[in-house]
């Protein structure tokens, strides 16, 4: 039981950590945590993503991307798709607020990697990965994200 213990605490941590930060930091932006990932999967593929793809990237059920894509759509930080499987894209606005976004994770990913080795933080996110989609596998969920 201790290591189910140990895991299950250091997932928690780094899942709270994760979610405070990203409140924490884009709020002076406007935003709410949920929009951050939208924002930064958009800055990452320019050609834009349908909701149902930012869903898989996200880790979110469809239609609470397509609450988060309407407010960033008021916000003016989303050009509005033409159509029902149309790609989103980031207007001007978005782009700016996804290249600073894209700021913060680099130094949440650094912050968080201090002290460990390339070959430590190698290690580390493969076998995250494994546990991941073992974990995946486990509740009957599609491992191919």
């Amino acid at each position: 039981m201790e290591r189910f213990e140990s895991f299950v605490g250091g997932v928690t941590q780094l899942y709270r950590c994760v979610q405070k930060i990203k409140n924490m930091e884009t709020a002076e932006m406007g935003l709410r945590g949920r929009h951050v990932m939208c924002i930064y999967n958009l800055g990452r593929n320019p050609e834009g993503l349908t909701s149902a793809q930012l869903a898989v990237l996200c880790g979110e059920d469809k239609a609470a991307v397509s609450r988060t894509l309407a407010e960033l759509s008021e916000r003016g930080l989303i050009a509005k798709p033409e159509g029902y499987r149309a790609p989103v894209t980031l207007t001007d606005a978005g782009r700016e607020v996804a290249g600073r976004v894209d700021s913060l994770a680099q130094r949440a990913v650094e912050r968080g990697g201090d002290g460990l080795t390339d070959s430590e933080r190698e290690i580390f996110y493969r076998a995250m990965g494994v546990i991941g989609k073992n974990l995946m596998r486990m509740c009957g969920e599609d491992t191919e994200r």
